[in-house]
């Protein structure tokens, strides 16, 4: 059964993703998202480490041109405004909620399929979810590897960011 959308994870992806980071990732499952230019973007991780750390990152972003992309927006001060509207729209409120209910969902199927359990980080999503915005590279992950409609705040941040993947490389 495949999950979070997740194509395999090939030494060429691992090669890709330790150059994009680096270093090398650890307790990846699969390419959650794939960037336009072909190389992995979010990569989909073992809700515990192989260490055995508790992990509740389950969606990791490894592309430099979205990462680039959402530092810029977060810069901006965007996130203190999403906070505040979803103190004052119910139905945004509601929409995140199911946001963070997803995640979770998400995390807990793929903990069953490797035989875990993580009590650890049970009710622990992501970016802020489900009461303010955090991190948007978390929610910006998280609507790259399920796809729009599923997290509204991460869905508004991407629709920010234009074509990033286009940017060029810079050294800055």
């Amino acid at each position: 059964m495949a999950l979070m959308r997740c194509e395999p994870f090939t030494a060429s992806d691992a090669a890709a993703a330790a150059e994009q980071l680096g270093r090398e990732m650890r307790g990846v499952v699969g390419v959650a998202w794939r960037c336009p230019c072909g190389r992995p973007g979010v990569l989909a991780t073992m809700p515990r480490l192989p260490n055995g750390t508790p992990f509740p990152t389950s969606y990791y972003m490894t592309c430099q041109h979205v990462i680039r992309a959402v530092s810029r927006l977060e810069a901006t001060g965007v996130m203190a405004e999403m906070t505040a509207r979803l103190a004052t729209d119910p139905e945004l409120a509601d929409a995140y909620r199911r946001a963070h209910e997803a995640y979770l969902a998400d995390r807990r199927e793929l903990a069953a399929q490797l035989g875990e359990e993580v009590p650890e980080i049970e009710g622990v999503s992501a970016g802020g979810m489900p009461t303010r915005v955090k991190c948007l590279h978390a929610l910006v992950a998280h609507s790259l590897a399920v796809g729009p409609g599923v997290n509204p705040i991460g869905d508004e941040a991407l629709g920010m960011l234009g074509e990033f993947w286009t940017e060029e490389e810079s050294d800055d």
